[in-house]
């Protein structure tokens, strides 16, 4: 049985993709579960689901679906674009897409359309990119768009007072749903950690390639975990998503 490796937030840099990709030295029966926003940012959004749709050919992958994924979704898909969108790295997005024809950004769409909300996997460890707020999982949020946005998760987890014990009336409800939880959307860069973090059973894997952080790889099994340059220094003509 091959590895499963989670793969945090890319926000246009194929290059550190690549890096990281390379490093893992991946084999055939490995898992590739990517926690998305793989667009908005660096120059080469378009490029990256090039990539990842002839990835998808050979190698077994999940892709979740992401906020900034959602919103170039619904561009794709000829809504006008939100302004809010091209503040926060869309506009690199429509730029990467220029060169494209309305075919080829349809096939883009059709790859973005199939992207999951989160993921369960055989040994009830689940891949979501933001979060859930339903005491009894993502499956019964209200809005899917939690799934892409959430950050109450991440954030109770992080405050989570280490004297509760699991069996408590005030231990979180959500965290005993899984005994692990991958997320990514909100930076480990916030909290001045270059790393992927784990607070009680939550791994977050966004280590801050959108700003000045690196893209990371997590084996689920070992928790070792493999790193791309600092995509600023892989990018050093833009600015990615720092303002």
């Amino acid at each position: 049985m091959g590895r499963t490796y989670v793969i945090g937030d890319i926000h246009g840099a194929l290059k550190a993709l690549e890096q990281v990709i390379n490093k893992i030295n991946l084999q055939k029966g490995d898992q590739l579960i990517f926690l998305g926003d793989y667009v908005d940012g660096w120059s080469q959004s378009q490029q990256v689901i090039e990539y990842l749709i002839d990835l998808d050919k050979t190698q077994e992958c999940i892709f979740i679906k992401g906020n900034h994924d959602a919103w170039c979704e619904e561009w794709l898909s000829g809504e006008k674009p939100d302004e809010t969108w091209l503040f926060h790295g869309g506009q690199a997005t429509v730029d990467s897409y220029k060169p494209l024809t309305k075919r080829q950004r349809n096939v883009h769409l059709k790859f973005l359309n199939r992207m999951r909300p989160y993921y369960i996997n055989e040994t009830n460890r689940l891949f979501i990119h933001a979060g859930f707020c339903s005491m009894r999982g993502p499956a019964h949020e209200h809005f899917e768009s939690n799934c892409f946005w959430d950050r109450t998760l991440w954030e109770t987890a992080l405050a989570l007072d280490g004297r509760i014990e699991e069996d408590s009336i005030f231990y979180p409800k959500r965290l005993l749903l899984y005994p692990e939880i991958f997320i990514g959307h909100t930076p480990t860069t916030n909290y001045d950690m270059n790393e992927p973090m784990n607070a009680v059973n939550v791994w977050n894997v966004d280590t801050g390639a959108a700003f000045t952080g690196r893209l990371s790889a997590l084996d689920i099994e070992t928790k070792e975990f493999w790193q791309s340059d600092i995509v600023q220094h892989l990018y050093p003509d833009e600015k990615g998503r720092n303002k």
